[in-house]
């Protein structure tokens, strides 16, 4: 089993001094290290020789007196160490996640919780937006299970959404998760997530570059997305906006020789655009896991999984062109009939239709589906559709299914 090596106050002082001194960056610390050898060499080097290594902006990063309450960081720093399931891993250690190494400017310490080997294992990261749909929800549960179903670590971010639902999905599987995170590894953001990381710390691991009190900063998330890239050999989008950080995860990936992937959407959700991009510029698209396995090389044991009752409908049943009034519809009870909106100026829906709207999202669902989300009574949940059809707000289609209609 893979451990890291133990280190003396005076070179945990060293590494901690070096990894998160203001102003060196990690390119040109890991040129000092490469020069002089171990931190305790760097600092013991004249402002002459660091500078003509790394630049003068990095000698004098590596001279500045450690901050006054320094021996207090050392201090909590090996007490965190010392509690089960917890460790510091250094750049030259060989617990070092190999895959990290092949990043122009790899993390000089990592902190990490839980099991170590998980960060050397085949991996693949299943990302996506924070405000994720109920489909994206279940797909990413779905896809995440199958991946460590096949021995590949899930790796994610912790965030509320997807990537939530990626760590819970994989949680319980074989391959484990790793949660890579934008704050230090003695907080839990969003706190939300506190139940959530305190399981994967007991069967997974979670990793962190950022020093012990961390808070979160928006800065920060995107060096932990470099990190994700970095550590996986693909990076699958569930979901995600045109804005979001689930590109920027995509796009390093790419830069970095990761295999990218993208679950596609209706064209009418916002969710699905970034998706669409990625796809547009070269991701590859995917509608199943076995998908994903078969282009990361390994062999699917078991039959292709049934597509599930949210799967896209055929073109000709998904058609979102706008609906006229039928003679039945016409012959439906006046009380209904009044729930139809004027084309100019639609009434704002009722709470019972708004949650069920919100639980619909974007992809065809069943009654059963709906029902589960919803925690509607039957009768109370056709009645909603009814009204919701009846306004445009739904289409229904063959085979029982429904989702939201395009508006005219």
């Amino acid at each position: 089993m893979l451990a890291p090596l133990p280190l003396s106050t005076d070179e945990s002082g060293a590494w901690l001094r070096l990894a998160h001194a203001r102003g060196l960056k990690p390119v040109a610390l890991r040129a000092l290290l490469g020069a002089f050898g171990l931190p305790q060499q760097v600092l013991a080097q004249p402002f002459e020789a660091l500078a003509a290594v790394a630049g003068t902006q990095a000698a004098h990063a590596v001279l500045v007196p450690p901050p006054a309450d320094f021996t207090q960081q050392l201090a909590d720093l090996q007490a965190w160490c010392a509690l089960p399931g917890n460790a510091l891993i250094t750049l030259a250690d060989p617990a070092y996640p190999p895959r990290l190494l092949t990043m122009t400017d790899p993390p000089a310490l990592l902190y990490v919780k839980g099991r170590i080997e998980l960060l050397h294992a085949r991996s693949v990261a299943v990302v996506g937006s924070r405000s994720a749909t109920p489909q994206a929800l279940e797909d990413a549960r779905r896809f995440a299970s199958a991946f460590a179903a096949a021995g590949l670590a899930v790796v994610s971010g912790l965030a509320l959404g997807v990537d939530g639902a990626a760590h819970e999905g994989a949680l319980d599987e074989s391959g484990g998760t790793v949660a890579v995170i934008g704050t230090g590894a003695d907080l839990v953001y969003p706190a939300a997530h506190r139940p959530l990381a305190l399981k994967i710390a007991a069967q997974g691991a979670i990793l962190t570059e950022w020093p012990l009190g961390t808070p979160a900063r928006s800065a920060n998330f995107p060096q932990r997305n470099r990190v994700i890239s970095a550590l996986v050999e693909g990076v699958i989008v569930v979901e995600a906006a045109m804005r979001s950080g689930s590109l920027i995860t995509a796009r390093l990936a790419n830069e970095m020789g990761r295999d990218v992937f993208a679950l596609p959407g209706s064209i009418h959700a916002p969710l699905s655009r970034g998706c669409h991009r990625l796809i547009k510029e070269g991701a590859q698209l995917v509608e199943t896991p076995e998908e994903v396995l078969e282009a990361l090389g390994l062999a699917v044991q078991t039959m292709q999984s049934p597509q599930s009752p949210q799967a896209a409908p055929s073109q000709s049943t998904g058609s979102t062109t706008c609906r006229r009034s039928t003679k039945d519809e016409q012959t439906l009870p006046l009380a209904l009939a009044l729930d139809s909106p004027s084309a100019t100026n639609p009434p704002t829906l009722e709470p019972q239709a708004q949650a069920l709207l919100a639980a619909l999202g974007h992809a065809p669902a069943t009654l059963e589906i709906l029902a589960q989300r919803t925690d509607m009574a039957e009768a109370v949940l056709q009645a909603t559709l009814l009204r919701l059809e009846l306004a445009g707000h739904v289409s229904a289609l063959p085979g029982g299914r429904f989702m939201r209609a395009s508006r005219c």
